[in-house]
């Protein structure tokens, strides 16, 4: 089992930082998180607006799991997209 993460927290930076995939490094995502992270830099800010609300849903969605959901969705097991 991995070390727990606060969903909260999680949440937060997706709403406000998901366009440069933050929350995806929180969650041990790297993946993911160079993606969204490329994405935003590469196209010059153009791919960070849908970048941007790719981590305000996913913020969203994260703040409303249960933290037990939360831990085994997102923290045991590995859904790196929604």
């Amino acid at each position: 089992m991995e070390s727990r993460k606060d969903k909260t927290a999680a949440g937060l930076l997706g709403i406000f930082l998901g366009g440069l995939g933050i929350h995806k490094f929180y969650l041990n995502y790297t993946k993911e998180g160079v993606i969204m992270l490329l994405v935003s830099l590469l196209t010059c800010g153009v791919g960070a607006t849908v970048m941007g609300i790719i981590g305000f849903i996913e913020g969203i969605l994260y703040l409303t799991k249960t933290d037990e959901e939360f831990q085994y969705t997102y923290v045991d097991g590995y859904k790196g997209w929604f």
